[in-house]
């Protein structure tokens, strides 16, 4: 079984693909975001051509240290998921965007559907005084408002119909180069309007209609273990019932304390997810992988995130040969 982490491609140098690869590291995923912001300092990626060569360059860096480069992350864009005069344009981008994976043999990309991105509040403190991403709604609430977000105001009809828009064009040429599309939940997932913008990917039902929209093997989830487990759900239920679909591209494989309007991301060993008994299940309902983690805690002192890093690559290693083997 196979561990993935990502980079953005600024931060990838021959020093730290060294350090993936030394802790166990398998695949490499990039976050570019081609023709918007490359992720690569002032790099901007706007041809099919660009991103060919970005992608070439940095799969042929990723081989010298014996990861393989497997999957980019991108966005919807809100000139598609607000339907703005440029959707078209930006569609054809993520078209070409595909196009470049293929060429490089990148297999997957990992996305988001929504205008306005994650919320957090103050960070939780933790053992040995880490810092934990948290979502405490109360807190939240008093600090966001709509007018917070004048541009990105947007309805659950809006919502729904531009996203079926995106993927009737997108997955054709995603099915065409044989890659797949893993959906991330919205986060926090919750299926209300936040900032004033309607959220249609945060609940188990809403991906099953978003799988119905455009049915096809392309068109699938990114299975972010935390965010399922914010939604308030059986998490092991919810592996069992998408992973017999075979709509889990990768594993988002974290872990969280407390409630869908009140958590923190937590180290790997110490949430409310028995993660054993997760890791079983992606086993029993024929997953092969990858998994990463995603929101590491920041301890003190460790500005690289290093420490987290190999803590939960080793945890996770350790884990997946107990169960697999």
């Amino acid at each position: 079984m196979l561990i993935q982490d990502q980079l953005p491609g600024d931060s990838i140098s021959d020093e730290q693909l060294n350090f993936f690869k030394g802790i166990g590291v398998d695949y490499l995923t990039l976050n570019p975001v081609p023709f918007a912001a490359s992720g690569d300092g002032d790099r901007r990626l706007t041809t099919f051509e660009e991103m060919r060569e970005y992608l070439l360059e940095k799969r042929d860096m990723a081989e010298r240290h014996g990861l393989r480069l497997y999957n980019i992350a991108l966005t919807a864009i809100d000139d598609i998921s607000l339907a703005r005069p440029e959707r078209d344009l930006r569609i054809e981008q993520w078209s070409d965007a595909l196009r470049a994976m293929a060429a490089a043999g990148v297999p997957t990309v990992g996305y988001n559907f929504k205008p306005i991105g994650n919320f957090r509040t103050t960070s939780a403190v933790g053992r040995g005084g880490a810092l934990y991403s948290t979502f405490d709604y109360d807190e939240w609430e008093r600090k966001v408002t709509t007018a917070d977000y004048p541009d990105q105001q947007i309805d659950e009809d809006g919502m729904w119909e531009n996203i079926q828009y995106f993927l009737e064009r997108i997955v054709p040429v995603a099915e065409e180069y044989d890659i797949r599309m893993a959906l991330h939940p919205d986060d926090p997932p919750l299926p209300e309007p936040m900032g004033g913008a309607a959220r249609i990917v945060s609940t188990l039902d809403q991906y099953r209609r978003i799988f119905d929209l455009v049915p096809s093997h392309a068109n699938a989830m990114l299975f972010c273990q935390g965010c399922v487990t914010e939604m308030g759900v059986d998490v092991c239920q919810a592996i069992r019932d998408l992973g017999s679909m075979d709509k889990i591209v990768y594993v988002h494989f974290r872990n969280v304390r407390g409630t869908p309007r009140n958590f923190q991301e937590v180290f790997i060993d110490e949430g409310d997810v028995d993660m054993f008994e997760a890791m079983k299940t992606y086993r029993d309902v024929g997953f092969e992988g990858p998994f990463m983690f995603d929101h590491i805690p920041a301890l003190p002192d460790d500005e690289a995130g290093r420490g987290g890093r190999g803590f939960v690559t080793g945890y996770m290693r350790a884990m997946l040969q107990a169960v697999y083997r």
